[in-house]
């Protein structure tokens, strides 16, 4: 499966963005999604993940409250809402696919990434 990530930007504290990961090729229902971030000099860590069917999702505690991740899988997509954003929510944001139906905050569980995209957060 390929992704796309988009959606990243320029936002200032306590602003939202949404970010969207596109997926094509094989059947994206097949595949458990999440989202991972990665800031300069740090380890990409995870941020949200959510099941096949989108019943189930979980959070960093970070984001927990701020952030919401969901799925369309008629349109091969998922989505990271994100609100009240602050400075330490700046990094590159990924998201990746998992060929499990269950969501998992591991990154060595996720087969597949995108390219990622640039959240900076300014206060």
């Amino acid at each position: 499966v390929q992704l796309q990530a988009s959606g990243g930007g320029l936002v200032q504290a306590g602003g939202s963005l949404r970010l969207s990961c596109a997926a094509s090729g094989r059947a994206f229902s097949n595949y458990a999604m999440g989202w991972f971030r990665q800031a300069p000099g740090k380890e990409r860590e995870f941020v949200a993940t959510i099941s096949w069917s989108g019943g189930s999702a979980d959070y960093a505690d970070s984001v927990k409250g701020r952030f919401t991740i969901s799925r369309d899988n008629a349109k091969n997509m998922v989505t990271l809402q994100m609100n009240s954003l602050k400075p330490e929510d700046t990094a590159v944001y990924y998201c990746a696919a998992r060929p499990r139906l269950l969501p998992s905050s591991r990154v060595n569980e996720y087969e597949y990434w995108g390219q990622g995209t640039q959240v900076t957060v300014s206060s």
